[in-house]
C-alpha cells in the first residue's frame, strides 16, 4: 500500500505564500528557490508550493478546489486558532461551527487555497 507524503499546492509566488506559511506553522520552508519553496512538517508530510507558472505539465486548477485539514485536539483549539488567524487578517470563509464530523472553521491563504481547521467529533 501506498501512502501519500507530499502535498503540493500551486500558487502565484512561491516567496510570497513561504512567508505565509512561515507565520502560520512557525517554522521557515526546507527548501526554496524563486519557483519553489517546501516545508518539512512535524508528522513527516512535507508541504511544497510551486509556482503555478511553472508547473509541469500546467495546472489548470486553482486555490479553492480543495482543502489542507489541520486536525487540533479540542473545541476551545479551534475557537483560539480561529481568533488568531482572524487577526492575523486570513479570509475566513465558514466561522466556526459544529458539523458532523466536527467543530470547525474555514480561511483561506493569499492563492484562495482552503485551510480547515477542526476538532474531531468526540473530542
Amino acid at each position: 500500500m501506498i501512502d501519500p507524503n507530499f502535498i503540493l499546492l500551486y500558487v502565484d509566488s512561491p516567496a510570497r505564500s513561504a512567508g505565509f506559511y512561515t507565520q502560520l506553522l512557525g517554522r521557515p520552508p526546507v527548501e526554496e528557490s524563486p519557483t519553489f519553496a517546501m516545508f518539512a512538517l512535524a508528522s513527516g508530510t512535507m508541504l511544497g508550493l510551486w509556482s503555478r507558472h511553472t508547473v509541469e505539465p500546467a495546472a489548470t486548477a486553482g486555490g479553492g478546489g480543495s482543502e489542507v485539514a489541520f486536525a487540533v485536539d479540542s473545541d476551545d483549539t479551534v475557537r483560539r486558532m480561529f481568533d488568531e488567524w482572524s487577526t492575523r487578517g486570513l479570509p475566513v470563509l465558514q466561522a466556526p461551527v459544529a458539523m458532523d464530523f466536527g467543530y470547525t472553521f474555514v480561511a483561506t491563504d493569499p492563492d484562495g487555497h482552503r485551510l480547515r481547521v477542526f476538532a474531531p467529533a468526540g473530542h
